[in-house]
């Protein structure tokens, strides 16, 4: 006999990780309707928000600040920058390090990507302040998540 569900830990509705799965799916699928008339892919208009709100980054801080390895950054650079919406340099104080800028051209990006988030959070139908408690649950999550390894979990 099956269990109900509220009381089986295997239950599939009962998974964090796929209510994040599944939303995150939703929520990808819904900025790719809105990034195509920008030119941009999402993995690109996340590079593209770092750089408006930070300005001129190293690729190590680019990668730090979107959770990516510089195997999957590398072709988002070069695709931005083939597009001509940013620009890679080698530092001038030290060569090993590359400086990513937005190009103006990626800066006028901007103006016509500030509508993408309310359109996001009014097609989510969640309020700006379920919203940000939600944004910084996740935030909880990945900050606790990425510190401990399974073999450590004392719970």
């Amino acid at each position: 006999m099956a269990e109900a569900e509220g009381d089986n830990p295997l239950a599939l509705d009962n998974q964090l990780c796929f209510s994040l799965y599944a939303a995150s799916r939703a929520l990808t699928g819904l900025y790719r309707e809105l990034l195509g008339d920008l030119g941009l892919t999402y993995p690109q208009y996340l590079v593209m928000l770092v750089l408006w709100e930070r300005g001129t980054l190293t690729v190590k801080e680019l990668s730090r600040a979107l959770h990516l390895d510089s195997g999957t950054l590398s072709p988002l650079l070069r695709r931005l920058e083939g597009a001509g919406l940013l620009t890679r340099e080698r530092s001038a104080t030290d060569e090993r390090v590359v400086e990513v800028s937005a190009t103006r051209e990626g800066e006028e990006l901007r103006a016509r990507a500030e509508g993408v988030p309310d359109r996001v959070l009014c097609a989510a139908d969640l309020p700006p302040d379920q919203a940000a408690a939600l944004r910084d649950a996740l935030g909880q999550i990945t900050r606790s998540v990425e510190t401990v390894s399974s073999r450590h979990i004392t719970c």
